[in-house]
Formats: structure tokens, C-alpha cells, sequence
């Protein structure tokens, strides 16, 4: 290019040009700085590039422009609020100024005010409903009286013991005055004690010791002061000097002891006298006779139960054998009768034969007697018939069996 050209462009260059003017400033961009604007933010990023830098830098960016967003909306927002809030609030002074000035002087009210009479809408779903219930839940407590039953048809001492839940020889212990520890004493019409727990029922005497009777019954003394249905204060009471009632009734809970052998002793053939205390049926001197095997048949022809089964707790050695009345019942081995008739202790009429080995049979409640004392029988001989004599509520054969002096289970050795 000629110096002549140039000339011309540099002069062109630094003439004044009014449309690069902006008004009101004294100071005029121009197109050099824009240029080297441009240039500088070029090289800036062709250097991030480079170094790649590119994708990170994209990252701070927009956290930041996001940070900045947010913290713009939060301050849009607050000033929005705040100053909605100061206007509800100067427009409720101005209502509160408008009533006062409207009611300067308010009266109390005494009356209560009126309240409307509340009508639930089954149709709307804000309503609370309650579902009727016709039964009601009443708590159970512990019961601590002795309370009274009086024996039905059909009752039995393991029947009142459940129904009461209960241990069958708990109603024996309460009730020794009625049972005397025979479960076949229990009659219908019978009025019964029902203890709360299970235990004892103990009657004081005058001079006994408490610390004893707790020892006795197998229990502490605690365990009979601290029962709440016993008239003891268990914070002001003497242990040495109870002073107690004679005749006071006590419960034992969980006491026990052994109970009374009703049934008749062993009955020896040299010497069956022995059983003259237990009544009218017992026998004189006897002649040895025959000798049994051991083994045995059963005594009827029925071979199931109709009340009691084996049961040493409740004192009831035997088994229960149901039947008819004048059904024959047999001797279950070879023996001699060493008892035949009446019993006393309320087995009726009661047949008892040795076997000579140890071993001895028991019939009771018989209806008739077939056989007399020191009569020697064989097995399978009819010595009586099925009854429902002494203390029975039905007909059946109570059946035992001891061998020495030991009363077994008869379901062990019958085949």
C-alpha cells in the first residue's frame, strides 16, 4: 500500500465521528478496546482448554449461577411476605381501633353464653362416629373368700375341681369334715367349701403354734399371714402370739399332707382280725387255703370307667368299673376270703381276697355277697353282683389291688 493510502486511513481514523458519540459521557469506546476485550477472554479459555480445564470450570459455573438464583428468589420472596405481613398487620390495628372507638365502655357478661345444639352430618366426613358396643369388659381379680357349692347329679370331685380350676385333693383338703378324704363320700345335696388357691383349709385350735401348722402343711408363715383372705395384719402381728379365735378358719396356699387311708388295712389270713374295726364284714381265724399265680382276669365284664380312675393324690386307689347293677363280678385269681359284708368306711358291701403270694384283691359296692369268710375261691368265680351299696352315686364296681402293703394301679395288671 502507498504512503499516500495509509496517510489517508490514519487520518480517516482519527477523525472525529459523530455517531460514535454517546451522550452524556465524556469518555468513547473504542473499537481497539473491544477488540482487545475479545482477544483477552479468547486466550483466557484457549488456555483453560489446554490444561483441560473445560469440563470442571463448566461445574463451578453453574454451581455458582445456581447459588445465586436461589439466593435471589429467597430475597424476592421474604421482601414479598414481609411486606404482606406488615399490611394485614396495619389493617387489623386499624380494625381494633375502629371497635374500640365503636365500644368504649364493654359489659361484662355473667350469663354462660348459649351454645347451639350439635346435630352430626352423616354426610360429611368431618363427623365422629363411635361403633355401639353391648358388651362390656370387666376386669378379672383374683378371688380370696372361700366360697360355697352345693354338689348336682352327676358331680364328681375331679368335675368341681376343674370347673373351679382347681386340684381335685385341694376340695378333699377343704372339706375334710364331709369327705374325710373319700372321694366316694361326695353326695348330692352336699354344701362344699371352694377355696380360692390351692391348698389347705385349717381349722385353729386353742394353743397351737403357727410356725407348726405352717410346718405342717409344708409351707411358710409368710405364706399364710400374707394371704389376703386370711384375718392377719401382716404390719402389726406377733408371729410367736397371734391370738387368734379358736375355730378361725385359715387357708394354706399351697399347703398339703398326707391324706387319710380310709380303705382297709392289709388283711393277713393268720391274723383277719384285724379288719374288725373296719366293720361287721370282717373275719375270725382262718384255715390256709389256696394260693394264686399272679396272674390276673378281669373282675366284670365291663372293661371301661364310669367316675374315678387310679388317682393317689385325691386318695382314691382303685379303679371305677362301670356296669349294671346285679352284673356277676368275678375273682380276678385264686384266694381265700379274708372279708365279706358290710364295710363302714363306705364302700358298702365289700369283698377282700388273699391270694396267698403277696397279692390281694378289693370289691366294693357290691349289691349282694356271694361268698363268707375263709371261703377258698378259684379265678374266674362269681362272688358277687354289681351294686351301688355304701357311699355311690351310681352303679360300678370300685376295684383295687395291693401288693404287701402297697396299693398299685390296677390298669398296670390286668391284661
Amino acid at each position: 500500500m502507498s504512503d499516500d493510502r495509509l496517510g489517508k486511513v490514519s487520518s480517516s481514523l482519527s477523525r472525529h465521528d459523530p455517531l460514535l458519540d454517546f451522550p452524556g459521557q465524556d469518555v468513547k469506546p473504542s473499537i481497539q478496546d473491544h477488540e482487545q476485550n475479545i482477544n483477552s477472554f479468547e486466550i483466557f479459555w484457549e488456555g483453560v482448554t489446554q490444561f483441560g480445564w473445560t469440563e470442571p470450570a463448566v461445574r463451578i459455573g453453574t454451581i455458582l449461577l445456581s447459588i445465586i438464583l436461589a439466593m435471589l428468589v429467597i430475597w424476592v420472596m421474604r421482601s414479598y411476605f414481609a411486606a404482606f405481613n406488615i399490611q394485614d398487620l396495619q389493617r387489623g390495628n386499624e380494625a381494633a381501633f375502629a371497635a374500640d372507638a365503636a365500644n368504649p365502655t364493654p359489659k361484662p357478661e355473667v350469663d354462660a353464653p348459649i351454645l347451639p345444639i350439635f346435630s352430626p352430618d352423616t354426610n360429611s366426613f368431618s363427623s365422629l362416629f363411635r361403633m355401639t358396643s353391648l358388651n362390656t369388659s370387666i376386669p378379672t381379680r383374683p378371688r380370696i373368700n372361700v366360697i360355697t357349692y352345693t354338689v348336682s347329679p352327676g358331680d364328681s370331685v375331679f368335675g368341681i375341681a376343674d370347673m373351679f380350676s382347681l386340684k381335685p385333693e385341694t376340695i378333699m383338703w377343704a372339706n375334710t369334715n364331709i369327705l374325710a378324704d373319700n372321694p366316694h363320700r361326695l353326695q348330692v345335696g352336699q354344701v362344699i367349701n371352694i377355696l380360692p388357691v390351692n391348698g389347705t383349709y385349717h381349722k385353729w385350735s386353742a394353743g397351737e403354734d403357727l410356725v407348726k401348722v405352717a410346718e405342717f402343711y409344708k409351707v411358710d408363715v409368710e405364706d399364710i399371714t400374707n394371704f389376703p383372705g386370711n384375718p392377719f395384719d401382716p404390719f402389726d402381728f406377733d408371729i410367736l402370739n397371734p391370738d387368734i379365735q379358736p375355730g378361725t378358719m385359715l387357708i394354706i396356699p399351697g399347703g398339703q399332707r398326707e391324706m387319710i387311708d380310709y380303705g382297709p388295712p392289709r388283711i393277713p389270713r393268720d391274723n383277719p382280725a384285724v379288719a374288725r374295726t373296719y366293720g361287721p364284714g370282717h373275719c375270725g381265724v382262718l384255715v390256709d387255703g389256696i394260693i394264686g399265680d399272679g396272674i390276673f382276669i378281669w373282675p366284670t365284664a365291663e372293661h371301661w370307667l364310669s367316675g374315678y380312675d387310679f388317682s393317689p393324690s385325691t386318695n382314691h386307689y382303685g379303679i371305677d368299673i362301670a356296669g349294671q347293677t346285679g352284673n356277676p363280678i368275678w375273682a380276678v385269681d385264686d384266694g381265700v376270703v379274708v372279708y365279706s359284708g358290710w364295710s363302714n368306711s363306705g364302700y358298702g358291701n365289700l369283698i377282700v381276697i388273699d391270694h396267698g403270694n403277696d397279692w390281694q384283691s378289693l370289691y366294693a359296692h357290691l349289691d349282694i355277697v356271694y361268698v363268707s369268710c375263709g371261703e377258698s375261691v378259684y379265678q374266674g368265680t362269681t362272688i358277687g353282683s354289681m351294686g351301688s351299696t355304701g357311699n355311690s352315686s351310681g352303679s360300678h364296681l370300685h376295684f383295687e389291688l395291693l401288693y404287701g402293703s402297697v396299693k398299685v394301679n390296677p390298669w398296670n395288671f390286668l391284661p
